[in-house]
């Protein structure tokens, strides 16, 4: 079995990110790394709900692993020997590089006979990995798109931090702004995709799920919001989401003033990647914390987030798209968990934002 240096690897695996934001947020990582490796052989393994948006034009090979039902042990261990198997029988692996930072993604690489692993050495992983990078991906000063491209091999890193890749957008009609490092096409980057065709005319998008509670604003205050949109601008809403989003959809529209001017499309999209025409011909996008304001951004649509519990310095959305937040920081923000733990005054940073400050914020900050 012959392996090269990591330096100038022939075949690379990459364990991606679980998580649709963490997985947009990782582009630049993927893009100088296909930068550094041009003619190498990269493949991607991940969980079943992002293996849509893999970028096609960076990686070559997607393995999509299978997730058991049951959060019983046993049966994890065996779906990543399962998967490991599979991807030893196609080797070798020159370099290893785990973007998640758990035990399980580092003995992953290492059962996939990777001879060089780089991560995190956090969770108990440290003797599974050959080059263990220092700082780690918690860090409350690193954005978590920084935190991936600084697992690049020294040969690949760029000069370019995570913050000014996608440059930075013009406040007003005298800034020119700053270009970023390249563009990001979603028929290119996804090209599997079977994409939901737009309205026509002007309408912008609601992004209103999130997984964890602590970031999910109001049915009450995203309707407020749509009412005060539609009256003053007259645009339609179009909400998106998954099929978990149906029900929420539902609720808003219920509660929105003119319900003729709400286009549903929760739930209506194959995958995740089905939204970015959507998202890229919106006047703008309101979401939560959530994996959408994250594809929002990178399809190009200004973004304008309801921020709760999270810590925008690690997470928040980077992307070609001009992204705002509307935050509320209070004693305990931010927390950065899925559930709130106040017995008085639960989840303040998000219930006390009102729309009429949202929708101010977005007209200033977007220059809608």
């Amino acid at each position: 079995m012959i392996y090269r240096s990591k330096n100038n690897p022939r075949n690379v695996l990459i364990r991606a990110p679980n998580w649709i934001g963490d997985q947009v947020i990782a582009y630049p990582f993927y893009y100088f790394l296909r930068r550094a490796f041009p003619t190498a052989r990269i493949r991607t393994v991940c969980v079943p709900w992002v293996a849509s948006i893999q970028y096609s034009d960076l990686v070559n090979e997607v393995t999509v692993i299978d997730v058991p039902k049951t959060r019983n042990l046993r049966a994890r261990l065996e779906a990543t020997e399962k998967a490991a198997a599979e991807l030893r029988s196609s080797g070798p692996w020159d370099l290893g590089i785990s973007l998640p930072n758990s035990l399980s993604a580092a003995w992953l690489l290492f059962r996939s006979g990777c001879k060089v692993r780089r991560g995190y050495p956090g969770d108990g992983r440290a003797l599974l990995l050959t080059d263990r990078v220092s700082g780690a991906c918690s860090s409350e000063v690193m954005h978590r798109a920084q935190a991936y491209m600084n697992l690049l091999p020294e040969v690949a890193k760029p000069g370019v931090p995570a913050d000014l890749f996608w440059g930075i957008p013009p406040e007003n009609d005298l800034d020119p702004g700053v270009p970023g490092v390249t563009t990001f096409d979603p028929l290119t980057s996804w090209p599997d995709a079977i994409p939901l065709v737009p309205p026509m005319g002007d309408y912008w998008c609601l992004a209103p799920g999130s997984v964890a509670e602590s970031r999910r604003w109001s049915v009450e205050g995203f309707a407020d919001l749509a009412d005060r949109i539609i009256h003053e601008r007259g645009w339609p809403v179009l909400i998106v989401g998954g099929a978990a989003e149906s029900t929420l959809a539902e609720q808003i529209k219920s509660k929105v003033s003119h319900p003729e001017k709400v286009i549903d499309q929760a739930g209506k999209g194959s995958a995740v990647s089905a939204f970015a025409q959507i998202f890229r011909n919106a006047r703008f996008t309101v979401s939560n914390d959530s994996g959408l304001a994250h594809v929002a951004s990178l399809c190009g649509s200004p973004v304008h987030v309801v921020w709760g519990a999270g810590n925008p310095n690690r997470t928040a959305p980077i992307g070609p798209g001009k992204t705002k937040l509307t935050l509320n920081p209070v004693d305990c923000w931010p927390c950065e968990r899925n559930t709130c733990d106040r017995e008085q005054g639960a989840i303040e940073c998000l219930r006390l934002i009102q729309p009429e400050t949202v929708w101010e914020e977005i007209k200033r900050g977007l220059r809608i």
